[in-house]
């Protein structure tokens, strides 16, 4: 499969002059977006377009967040760009446009967005969208004027309804809910896959080792992560094979008051091949699996050490249940 062309604009000669597009911030890549991508993906091939996702950063919501002063309102991220650009190229997407969401963008009146950005600027062809969809300064633009504009621009224009899982309708907002409850069977269900975080190793402060417990950092650009805690993970990316351990996503409350998201982990049996060293600059992919418990902040080191022990332990009793379970479910499709 052809890798998928990333733009940052839509002022780039690279541009294909015409496409099938979507619009969406697309956070997670969802079941429903994911149906949502199968269909366009049908049109464009049916039309002999390119598929064509747009989306944002900053999410809208932070953007109006930030302008109110008012963080709070600003929503969880599932996942990082890299992530989301991950798996829209996994769905098959030709090209990805990501536009700056700022007060130049944000005051666009809905004509100007489909004369400038949707018709000049992208050459769309068809456009897709959710059922509530909603664009141009204060959302004054819905699905009815896009329909009716796209007659005389000459694109076509569908919607897309609701997508259902067992009797759930799947949104971004329903998988930061089971993520913020620490529900990663639900969370799984919602995405068609594990919860994961991808990311290069860099070096940190080397608290780890000095505890007993050496660590990979990597870094969460979003300052308020939909998940929070202590989880058993699997991490792909050091070795042939997945290799199984135990993580901190947050602020670790204890021995930083910066703020700062991190993933730490610990794989708990360390590939010998890679050296003291060897995990540092290499691109890995964590799946949580299975949410141990909150970040707590501890009184001194010796306190967390003895936090973090235990849940090497907890980690191993559900990763072993987890793997017993998974070779029990392949000998029976099997059978």
């Amino acid at each position: 499969m052809p890798r998928m062309q990333v733009f940052r604009g839509f002022h780039h000669p690279g541009i294909a002059p015409a496409c099938a597009l979507t619009i969406g911030n697309f956070d997670g890549v969802h079941r429903g977006h994911q149906a949502m991508l199968a269909l366009l993906r049908s049109e464009a091939q049916h039309r002999g377009l390119p598929s064509c996702v747009m989306t944002f950063e900053p999410h809208p919501r932070d953007y109006f967040a930030a302008l109110a002063n008012k963080p709070e309102l600003a929503p969880a991220r599932i996942a990082t760009l890299r992530d989301k650009l991950s798996e829209l190229e996994r769905c098959g997407i030709n090209q990805a446009i990501v536009l700056r969401f700022d007060r130049k963008f944000a005051s666009q009146p809905p004509q100007v967005f489909i004369d400038d950005v949707l018709a000049r600027g992208v050459g769309t062809r068809y456009v897709l969208v959710g059922d509530d969809f909603r664009f141009g300064a204060k959302r004054a633009g819905d699905y009815a004027m896009l329909d009716a504009a796209g007659q005389g621009a000459g694109f076509d224009v569908a919607r897309m309804n609701s997508y259902e899982v067992r009797g759930l309708r799947v949104s971004s907002s329903a998988v930061r809910e089971a993520l913020l409850a620490g529900d990663m069977a639900q969370a799984t269900t919602l995405l068609g896959r594990p919860y994961s975080i991808t990311g290069h190793v860099v070096h940190g402060r080397k608290l780890g080792r000095d505890l007993g417990f050496r660590t990979l950092n990597l870094r969460f650009s979003h300052p308020k992560p939909a998940a929070l805690g202590i989880f058993a993970v699997r991490v792909h990316g050091l070795a042939d094979v997945p290799l199984d351990g135990v993580a901190s996503l947050g602020r670790r409350p204890t021995v930083d008051d910066s703020g700062r998201v991190l993933l730490e982990v610990y794989c708990l049996d360390w590939p010998a091949p890679l050296g003291a060293e060897g995990g540092y600059g290499k691109l890995v992919r964590v799946e949580l699996l299975h949410k141990l418990r909150d970040e707590a902040r501890y009184d001194g080191l010796a306190a967390l050490t003895a936090a973090i022990r235990q849940d090497t332990i907890d980690a191993r009793a559900f990763l072993a249940a987890h793997a017993a379970q998974h070779r029990q479910t392949s000998r029976d499709r099997i059978i």
